[in-house]
């Protein structure tokens, strides 16, 4: 009887530590996502974006997409540098 008890405190010490193993995961797993999405607000606010835009990189498809954009679109803070660049006088431009 003695060894039975042994055996079920045993499993049940196994469960415990399956459980705080996925737990400790599960948080890594969000925080790994909260600084992603961190980090897509703060380059989409940089390329001239609004930041929001940064929270499409959660929804899946729409992710590669958004990279895409990205990538390839004509960014407005470029956009506007080079409006200001023609706006210059000649002889002040490099």
């Amino acid at each position: 009887m003695e060894i039975l008890a042994q055996v079920h405190h045993g499993q049940d010490a196994a469960a415990v530590a399956a459980a705080l193993f996925l737990m400790f995961g599960i948080l890594i797993g969000l925080i790994a996502v909260a600084i992603k999405i961190l980090i897509f607000c703060k380059i989409f606010s940089k390329a001239g974006y609004s930041w929001a835009l940064g929270l499409l990189m959660l929804v899946p498809f729409v992710n590669i997409f958004m990279a895409f954009f990205l990538a390839f679109a004509d960014w407005p803070v470029r956009r506007e540098l080079r409006l200001l660049k023609r706006a210059l006088p000649a002889d002040t431009q490099n």
